[in-house]
């Protein structure tokens, strides 16, 4: 009876040793290594796929990471990354790495975002995300530029007088319609406020010279650009069709698809029309996996394996005294605090 009991206790050890093998761990490598910032370039790049309107945004730090990893399913990393608004619209072609970063003073917007990516066979991919947005600005900016909302009235006058010179004296032959406001802003100067304004144009059925009725064209063969507009100036940037064929592949580019337009359609959303400036979409998790819950990342049933920095406890010499006038406490040694010797996290800001 007691050898059987033996053999069912070492059996319940095998079989838990077993169980811990398949159990997560949980690593903390620095924000600023090589496979985080893969990560995280991953995450910036689905971010900008996803939204699709107003303009791309950058990594600008990487505030924290734990990498969750299972045996026979890869590594999951949960990330939480600041990135910042650049002026490149989202159907800008340009690269979001040349993209530039709008600055404090013309009101920046900041996104707070946390991602799940996972890290299998295939490679990299973001499978949720969570974002919020805010205005940063510079404190107690005396007479700098102030957004105004999508409906505010002098911002929409300016906006329709540009596009009409735009209209009248490009040199494409074609008129263009809005697409969506990018942002508005007035500025208080020594002749009273003047307004600016950035909006998105898309070609319409008519050539310059038609007085008719012009109805947009389809967006995957339309032509796209992004107007500044500021006092009696408007210059437009126009970017190539958005269904083009890469010639080095061979291949159709995807196309941009949008959620909203501010003027036409059926996603026609005249509440976006409150807003100062285009919001992030705030959750993708289609799965409704709940791996964005605090409490997915902090299971009981996880082992917590924190690889952090080496901490070195360094010895401070005292200097000599005469044995005899040594006390108990002054014999023994003097430890300074725990010093770090690499940074975890959060990761090195790229902009402010």
């Amino acid at each position: 009876m007691q050898l059987c009991a033996t053999f069912t206790v070492l059996g319940l050890l095998v079989m838990g040793s077993r169980a811990q093998g398949l159990m997560p761990t949980i690593s903390l490598p620095p924000c600023d290594s090589l496979e985080v910032e893969a990560a995280a370039l991953v995450a910036q790049d689905f971010l900008n796929a996803q939204h699709t309107h107003g303009y791309k945004y950058v990594l600008n730090q990487i505030d924290k990471v734990r990498i969750v990893s299972t045996p026979l399913q890869g590594d999951t990393y949960h990330l939480e990354l600041d990135l910042l608004e650049t002026t490149c619209h989202v159907l800008d072609p340009t690269p979001v790495s040349l993209c530039p970063v709008r600055q404090k003073i013309n009101t920046a917007i900041e996104a707070d975002c946390d991602f799940v990516v996972t890290n299998a066979t295939q490679g990299l991919s973001v499978v949720a995300f969570k974002c919020k947005t805010e205005t940063e600005s510079e404190d107690e900016c005396v007479g700098c530029p102030q957004l105004i909302s999508f409906n505010d009235t002098n911002g929409l006058q300016l906006i329709e007088t540009s596009l009409d010179h735009f209209n009248k004296n490009n040199t494409l032959n074609r008129k263009f319609a809005l697409l969506e406001i990018g942002r508005m802003g007035s500025q208080i100067v020594s002749g009273g406020p003047k307004y600016f304004a950035e909006y998105a144009i898309i070609g319409t059925n008519c050539t310059s010279q038609d007085d008719d009725i012009c109805t947009p064209q389809d967006h995957t063969v339309a032509t796209h650009g992004l107007c500044l507009a500021e006092g009696s100036n408007v210059d437009c940037k126009i970017f190539a069709p958005t269904q083009a064929v890469d010639p080095a592949s061979n291949a159709t580019v995807r196309v941009q698809q949008l959620l909203h337009a501010h003027t036409f359609g059926p996603q026609h959303n005249p509440a976006i029309h409150d807003l100062k400036h285009h919001k992030l979409t705030a959750l993708h998790d289609p799965s409704a996996s709940g791996l964005l819950s605090a409490e997915s990342i902090e299971s009981s049933e996880e082992v917590v394996v924190p690889k952090e920095a080496p901490i070195v406890k360094r010895e401070v010499v005292a200097p000599e005294v005469p044995a005899a006038d040594l006390t108990v406490s002054d014999k023994a040694p003097l430890l300074s605090d725990p010093i770090l010797l690499v940074p975890i996290c959060p990761g090195k800001k790229k902009h402010f």
